[in-house]
């Protein structure tokens, strides 16, 4: 059965949190991986990365890692030394997820994330094809499996459908490299989430599930019956990662446009009680 994961950040709006706290809080729920993003191992020390690995193994959670590359390090810049640095960036970041032994990164990891101020498509495209091909060798070497997200127009202009996304992992050509599909970003681009799974077909390395207004999964309008059918029709057994984000304000609210709270009164209890019913919706539905 493919294991069940929540992101971090459904409970926090900051990008720093505590992640000793939520490893042991997503264990408590029954989860079977945390994800978080991945700027936050280059602020940890060796010792920390060794704490934070025993503690998840202790719970049984895996960890798992996600990244909106910011523009400064964007490797589809027409800006070699912008690209350059971005490698450099994304190295050390895979470097420390090798420590820990994690096996996933995954998101605008491939361009910055937003839409740059060029919109250059085929040139960012190419350079950004370029830097992959250096970066898949890296995780290749590190046990790593970088996986390409498919997200909205609003925030990324190079990989938007899953037929894009299959291009691009095509143009790679590296087995360390795959595709990492999301529901919230098929929901606005797709025109058949269950045809954008079977597009991603054999490639496909990572799932996020959001609604269509990215609160969990069955409170919104999305056809999570077709959408689980789908992953059984090209026998994903990958792991399925919860991605909802339900409250307004801080770091995470500005950057993703949530505007207003999409969960009635955010209290802890209530986030935990929210992350309990979405796991036992997405076990349902397996």
């Amino acid at each position: 059965m493919n294991k069940i994961g929540i992101f971090v950040n459904f409970w926090e709006n900051n990008w720093k949190v505590d992640l000793k706290k939520y490893v042991q809080k997503v264990s408590k729920i029954g989860y079977d991986v945390l994800e978080f993003q991945a700027q936050a191992l280059l602020d940890m020390g060796n010792a920390e990365l060794t704490e934070l690995k025993a503690l998840a193994a202790a719970n049984g959670v895996e960890l798992t890692y996600s990244l909106g590359l910011d523009m400064a390090y964007d490797i589809s810049s027409p800006d070699a030394t912008v690209r350059q640095g971005g490698i450099r960036y994304l190295t050390d970041i895979m470097t420390q997820i090798g420590k820990m032994e994690g096996k996933l990164l995954s998101g605008v990891s491939y361009a910055g994330w937003g839409v740059p101020a060029d919109l250059d498509k085929a040139t960012r495209l190419q350079h950004s094809v370029d830097s992959m091909k250096q970066l898949a060798s890296i995780a290749d070497g590190l046990g790593l499996t970088y996986g390409i997200e498919a997200v909205n127009r609003f925030e990324g202009i190079l990989v938007n459908t899953a037929a894009e996304a299959r291009a691009y992992v095509e143009q790679v050509d590296h087995p360390a490299v795959g595709i990492l599909l999301d529901t919230y970003h098929m929901n606005i681009e797709e025109g058949s989430i269950r045809d954008a799974i079977h597009t991603a077909g054999d490639r496909l390395v990572g799932f996020h599930i959001g609604e269509n207004n990215r609160t969990c999964p069955g409170r919104g309008h999305l056809n999570w019956s077709e959408i689980f059918d789908a992953l059984r029709e090209v026998d994903y057994k990958g792991r399925i990662v919860a991605e909802p984000f339900v409250m307004s304000g801080g770091e995470v609210g500005k950057s993703i446009y949530v505007w207003r709270n999409l969960l009635q009164n955010p209290s802890e209890t209530a986030l935990d009680t929210e992350a309990a019913y979405m796991l036992d919706y997405v076990r349902a539905h397996l």
